[in-house]
């Protein structure tokens, strides 16, 4: 049984004596504080609505907490909070309740609850470049939390497979025939290649851009040799995008790819519909959904368009088909949709449309989880010394031949593939904790060297922290590790079992403001809270009664931050 953090058994504590002192409806909040073990407020504003001092409201709420229990003191502090301040006793019990516990006390508060989560979205016969990153590994990390929470999570890859761009890139190639996608002569870059050309083509040539619509209605209309050449793309597509998330580590699979072209069938009825329900209406000729907020710089209404006026749908209508089918078919709870933050306003009416056609009810959450942009040095938007977007592929290759460097300098011995498996793990997850650090709304600068350093708030030392705990166990005997709740602790002791008991609830927090830096940061605190509690207090040289506990808290660490290292996606060798 998974045992609740102290922060939430304190919590209890003062609820129930809130509750003695008539005080039913007060919410006291119970948090890790500088000056005390915890710090309890609510006491602020239960004294303003019933108009008395907010000290004596609390020194009643202290005097009126259980005696004999954790609490060691607990006094008013401030204009009205309570610190509280635990025996060392309750925090050994906690310690060795964590111990016995392969959850780190992280309960499954997602049981029965259902999130389709759409992330990543690159586009077909396209490369992946730095853009997809953000979105990749935020979008994973998330799965990750949701699924270790106890949720049904289902994974969307909504994949651009259709439209316009198909027209030109297939008429193109019979025209200009080359190499297979069959064909191992036949990569992505190719295919990029041939893109650019037929789009170069169907801007400065009429001709070939009316064949190229026409390509367009034969591949809609299910032509075979359109088809044959559109499905030939999509694979030699598929196989790229599936070797970049094998090398990201993340858990996108074939089968949470969904292209727009899955939804092309109904995007006919969800425009009916929505022009039924009086949702949708006709301006100039096109299919338009109608805001009473949101106008252009001129002051005009900014429509959200459903159905083009020469017919064809865009992409609001595809997301729109895709949300009704996610809550409609997939039973979705939650929708979330972690694309960058320049698609906002899209996301918002495609939200208060479906809202108003009764696809999104009131129980079902939609959220777009938006991200900053990755800056180079300069402070832009991270492009190549040719102005192009850097390939995703490319960064990762960079940061794994850097990693090699640093694992080489630090392991002299290790050569060959070993070595190369030592810095792929710590190059992709150098590149994965600076990109996951970072809050992700606001964008981040690429910096390679920040990122490999040792110190500092990296994946680098994290992992470093991780191996080094583990070094120290296996020089230990197993059997070691076993919790004395008699002993008396040291500062540096006290302050290791408090982070670790924090664990569950930053995961909490995190899925709260879907922000997996909260994460990072808890991390990056407690590997510095061991290092301090590992320079103060000796281990394998204690004495019996310190070893053991000390042991234990060397082993919560280690697991501790394993598994939030590969709740993050990043691997935690046991060796760096």
């Amino acid at each position: 049984m998974t045992v609740p953090s102290l922060a939430s058994s304190l919590s209890d504590s003062v609820t129930v004596a809130a509750a003695s002192l008539g005080l039913p409806d007060l919410a006291p909040q119970v948090r890790r504080s500088e000056y005390a073990d915890f710090q309890a407020d609510g006491t602020l504003a239960a004294a303003r609505a019933l108009r008395r001092q907010p000290r004596e409201l609390a020194a009643e709420l202290v005097a009126a907490l259980p005696a004999g229990g954790p609490v060691a003191s607990a006094r008013v502090a401030g204009p009205g909070f309570v610190n509280l301040h635990l025996t060392d006793a309750a925090l050994l019990a906690q310690a060795a309740a964590r111990l016995d516990d392969p959850r780190l006390g992280v309960g499954m508060p997602e049981a029965g609850v259902t999130t389709v989560i759409d992330y990543s979205q690159p586009n077909i016969a396209k490369e992946m470049h730095v853009g997809h990153l953000r979105s990749t590994i935020i979008g994973d990390a998330l799965v990750r939390i949701l699924e270790h929470l106890g949720g049904k999570v289902v994974r969307r890859n909504h994949i651009g497979d259709w439209g316009t761009q198909f027209g030109m890139l297939i008429q193109h190639r019979f025209e200009q025939p080359g190499p297979s996608a069959a064909d191992d002569s036949a990569t992505l870059r190719q295919l990029a290649t041939l893109y650019r050309r037929a789009r170069t083509a169907f801007d400065t040539d009429p001709a070939f851009a009316e064949r190229a619509r026409q390509r367009v209605v034969a591949l809609q209309s299910g032509d075979p040799a359109t088809l044959a050449a559109w499905r030939d793309i999509v694979a030699e597509s598929t196989r790229y995008f599936t070797e970049i998330y094998r090398q990201l580590d993340v858990r996108l699979s074939d089968a949470d790819a969904v292209g727009e072209s899955a939804y092309n069938r109904e995007l006919p009825q969800v425009a009916e519909e929505l022009e039924r329900a009086g949702v949708a209406v006709v301006s100039d000729g096109a299919l338009c959904v109608f805001f009473d907020d949101i106008h252009g710089p001129d002051g005009r209404p900014t429509p959200l368009i459903v159905r083009k006026s020469d017919g064809g749908f865009g992409y609001a209508a595809t997301d729109l088909a895709a949300l009704r089918q996610r809550v409609a078919q997939l039973r979705a709870d939650r929708l979330l949709y972690v694309v960058d933050a320049r698609q906002a306003l899209h996301f918002r009416m495609v939200f208060d449309t479906a809202r108003r056609a009764g696809w999104l009810p009131s129980a079902v959450s939609a959220v777009h989880v938006a991200f900053g942009t990755v800056l180079g040095p300069d402070g832009r938007p991270f492009k190549t010394r040719a102005g192009d977007t850097v390939r995703l592929a490319d960064l990762l290759t960079e940061a794994v031949d850097r990693a090699r460097g640093v694992v080489a300098a630090k392991n002299p011995d290790l050569t060959g593939a070993a070595l190369d498996e030592r810095a792929r793990q710590v190059g992709i997850g150098a590149v994965k904790y600076a990109d996951l650090a970072t809050g992700r709304a606001r964008a981040y600068a690429y910096d390679p060297d920040r990122m490999l350093a040792l110190t500092g708030n990296t994946g680098v030392y994290l992992q470093y922290a991780h191996a080094r705990i583990r070094s120290i166990l296996a020089r230990a005997d197993s059997g070691d590790a076993v919790v004395d709740t008699d002993a008396v602790l040291e500062p540096a002791e006290r302050a290791l079992v408090l982070d670790l008991d924090g664990f569950a609830d930053t995961l909490t927090e995190v899925l709260a403001g879907h922000e997996p830096h909260r994460l990072c940061g808890y991390l990056y605190r407690l590997a510095q809270t061991f290092t301090a509690f590992y320079e103060q207090c000796p281990v394998l040289r204690a004495d019996v009664r310190q070893r053991g506990n000390r042991l234990a808290l060397c082993r919560l660490t280690g697991d501790t931050l394993r598994t939030g290292l590969h709740l993050l996606g990043i691997e935690a060798p046991e060796q760096l």
